[in-house]
């Protein structure tokens, strides 16, 4: 298994995205969280990621100024603020944790229809696993 990372740092080295825009790893994280919807408030993010409250507020106000997240009042309790991503917020989480599929589809076009298959498969099950493992 420790030759997945090694081969996992080669594909996303040639395969990701250039990118004008640096985001810290703590910024990415927390729009992958509001993204899959496991943290929507600051205080969920700032519990998920260790931080105070005042670090995620930090945090929150960066990409608010980046126009990547919005605060609203929720629709169900009032007195809750959410933060949902913005479309340029949703831009820049692929960007910065997708592979480009355009360089995806020059490597693709070289392989048969069995190594699509199998590429698929594995890495249907890694994230199969990795999200029964991690998810709770």
């Amino acid at each position: 298994m420790m030759l997945i990372n090694k081969h996992w740092e080669t594909i996303y080295f040639y395969l990701r995205h250039e990118y004008e825009e640096n985001l810290t790893h703590q910024a990415i994280r927390i729009l992958q969280m509001i993204s899959r919807q496991e943290a929507q408030t600051i205080s969920t993010i700032a519990a998920k990621l260790h931080l105070s409250h005042n670090t995620a507020s930090e945090h929150i106000k960066r990409l608010i100024q980046k126009e990547f997240v919005i605060k609203e009042r929720s629709q169900q309790d009032e007195r809750v603020v959410i933060v949902k991503l913005t479309e340029k917020g949703q831009q820049a989480l692929a960007t910065h944790t997708l592979l480009d599929e355009t360089k995806l589809k020059k490597v693709e076009e070289k392989l048969s229809e069995e190594e699509k298959k199998l590429i698929q498969s594995a890495f249907e099950l890694l994230a199969k696993e990795a999200y029964d493992v991690f998810s709770h």
